[in-house]
């Protein structure tokens, strides 16, 4: 996979050199035309689960994306009305990640997320401590962050 990330952004260097402007635009542009001609040409090259990868990352990001706008608006909206629907409590969340990488995202995507905030993993390194301000069932959010860990573990492996 590495092989084809790097041929990627060389190709998009490659575009933006081209025009003249390593501009963000440009860049993101080449970066795409750069994956259609790789798309295009992945029988001539080694094997590789690259494209597969590309477009699990594009849909944990409008996943992410749509997580993040949910979690957003019901704070919002909480916080407007004259009486606050939350029910804050600490959790332990027994994940499935292993790897420091790993826990270290799932804690970030989790702080990210309005309504959740990482606070300590265990010195086992199998739950990790989440306040929740809407937990009035514990089970209820962790549902959500198994299909976030879920999803980014298979992303990652």
């Amino acid at each position: 996979m590495s092989l084809y990330i790097i041929l990627n952004l060389f190709l998009a260097l490659i575009w933006a050199a081209l025009l003249g402007s390593f501009s963000p635009t440009n860049m993101l542009a080449g970066f795409l035309i750069g994956f259609l001609v790789l798309f295009l040409s992945r029988r001539a090259l080694p094997s590789s689960n690259y494209f597969n990868k590309v477009f699990q990352a594009i849909g944990f990001a409008l996943f992410f994306i749509w997580e993040l706008l949910i979690a957003s608006l019901r704070v919002a909206i909480d916080v407007l009305s004259p009486r606050p629907q939350m029910h804050p409590r600490v959790i332990s969340f027994h994940i499935k990640a292993h790897t420091q990488v790993e826990i270290m995202l799932l804690s970030i995507l989790l702080t990210l997320t309005p309504g959740s905030l990482s606070l300590d993993i265990s010195s086992d390194q199998k739950v990790l401590y989440v306040h929740a301000i809407y937990a009035e069932d514990a089970e209820e959010p962790i549902e959500g962050w198994r299909q976030l860990e879920k999803r980014l573990l298979e992303l990652l492996r």
